[in-house]
């Protein structure tokens, strides 16, 4: 079935906040040539799961209000300030319009899809491992040592887009 990208509308069945084209494009402006090997199916499933992953991941963080009850994803959005942008009346922000998906929300989803064709953005995680040794290679981790991914890159491109600039909970298992 054929990607359902969001276009700014509130689509009720959107999949993800960039086009195949669009990540293609992207990437392709990067030379990014691990996202240019993959199939068509392959991009589109990596971009559902990439979007996925930021509901899942930032859903309770955006800056602003879904714009309709019945849009699949959090994109669009009203009173999503832009804190790039001086203007307003007074000290009032001016706000992203709630007719798009702006382009670094696009971005952060197609840098989190090629990362999801290669691997998976967020893996069970078992118990905490204190030592490993491999042969004869051992390691020691910190107490409290993270035992999974993140991407900071990821979150950098969203801080604008989020409550308080950026600051997203992270909360121990």
């Amino acid at each position: 079935m054929a990607l359902i990208t969001e276009d700014g509308t509130g689509k009720t069945d959107a999949e993800s906040y960039i086009s195949v084209t669009d990540a293609d494009t992207y990437f392709s402006n990067r030379g990014n040539a691990a996202w240019a090997a993959l199939n068509t199916a392959a991009k589109e499933a990596a971009l559902r799961k990439a979007t996925d992953y930021m509901a899942a991941r930032y859903e309770m963080a955006w800056a602003g209000l879904r714009k309709t009850s019945t849009q699949a994803l959090d994109w669009p959005r009203y009173y999503a300030p832009r804190r790039d942008v001086v203007g307003g009346y007074r000290c009032l922000p001016l706000y992203h319009s709630d007719t798009i998906v702006p382009v670094g929300v696009q971005r952060a989803c197609a840098e989190l899809a090629v990362r999801a064709s290669a691997d998976d953005l967020s893996p069970d995680v078992g118990a905490q491992v204190k030592s490993e040794t491999v042969g004869p290679i051992s390691v020691v981790y910190a107490d409290g040592a993270r035992q999974s991914d993140s991407y900071k890159a990821v979150d950098a491109m969203l801080a604008p887009f989020l409550r308080g600039g950026g600051q997203v909970a992270v909360v121990r298992a």
